[in-house]
């Protein structure tokens, strides 16, 4: 194993540069599905690897179950380190797995409440009618329009999934930026947003140095929202004002891990891009460029990751499997 188990540990560190450049050389979603893809695997390779050290560990304990031959010191010679490494490890992919639970059960239960909450509404709700300060909004099944002076909207997935927007969002928008509203939120919603969220929000708990990624991700959806409204609508001045807009009323965020219309990412950014040229739909920036090189570098370090997990994985069952009596 040698020092290749601890390289996807930090090997991460390659795909913070491709992070920024993504969000401005590449289209939204391809931004997206990169960004949370590197993350995904070198989490993996990350968490991996934690196990690995984990193996060597536990074997140092008294009273565990593993055969007394992993403990041997020819077993431990296979990590630097050992004694430090092994145990730390223990407590690393504890601390690892606590992160990554309390994430999931956190966004599952928003969803939860949220569902049950609007079900609870009745008709109001599932119509997408409500009337208020002498506004009447009518819209599809799957938009919920609470009675709720705080202006903010959301995407709920689900089975249907929602789109969740307050009746003070909508007073604060006229009917063409009301559109370009429900159109982004849509865009969310058909896109499976919350997935890429939420893997990169696993990644950042498996592996601290992904984290920035997150923000990265975050922004991305909203820009691969914002070109989807902006194309429905068919004006991108339009979709730029609703966001703007949204943005100088909006005093409330949703939950982490869902897309709120305005409230993650930079606004200032977002409407600069949809005032700006639609971006380009390549999936690769070209290598003789920052983001072209960027993007090469964390693609080594991801391939690094993968092959130096593969590697450590590999020596230890040799390792193991030398030192375990037939």
């Amino acid at each position: 194993m040698g020092v290749f188990v601890f390289l996807p540990l930090v090997l991460p560190l390659t795909a913070l540069p491709v992070a920024r450049l993504a969000e401005h050389h590449l289209h939204p979603r391809n931004a997206a599905v990169l960004l949370t893809s590197v993350a995904v695997v070198l989490a993996a390779c990350s968490t991996f690897c934690l196990g690995l050290l984990v193996v060597v560990g536990t074997a140092q304990l008294p009273g565990n179950p593993l055969p007394d031959n992993w403990s041997d010191p020819e077993v431990r010679a296979a990590v630097p380190y050992d004694e430090v490494a092994g145990k730390a490890a223990i407590v690393a992919l504890a601390l690892v797995v606590v992160a990554c639970a309390l994430t999931v059960r956190r966004h599952l239960r928003f969803r939860f409440r949220a569902h049950r909450a609007l079900a609870g509404l009745g008709s109001a709700a599932g119509s997408g009618s409500v009337s208020h300060s002498g506004y009447g909004y009518g819209y599809g099944s799957e938009v919920a329009v609470l009675d709720d002076e705080q202006p903010y909207a959301y995407a709920l997935p689900g089975s249907p999934g929602r789109i969740v927007v307050s009746t003070g969002m909508l007073s604060c928008l006229d009917a063409a930026e009301r559109r370009a509203l429900l159109a982004h939120e849509r865009a969310h919603l058909a896109g499976r947003h919350h997935r890429l969220l939420l893997a990169v929000q696993l990644a950042g708990c498996a592996n601290p140095f992904l984290r920035p990624l997150r923000a990265a991700v975050t922004y991305s959806t909203e820009r691969w929202a914002d070109e989807e409204a902006a194309r429905v609508t068919g004006d991108r001045r339009i979709t730029a004002r609703a966001v703007g807009k949204a943005a100088l009323f909006s005093r409330r965020v949703a939950a982490p891990g869902l897309a709120a219309f305005a409230s993650a990412g930079p606004v200032p950014r977002r409407v600069a891009a949809l005032l700006g040229p639609v971006p380009p739909r390549r999936s690769w920036p070209p290598a003789l460029t920052r983001a072209g090189m960027a993007a090469c570098v964390a693609a080594a370090g991801t391939a690094a990751s993968t092959l130096s997990a593969l590697n450590s994985a590999l020596a230890l069952f040799v390792v193991l499997e030398a030192a375990t009596p037939l």
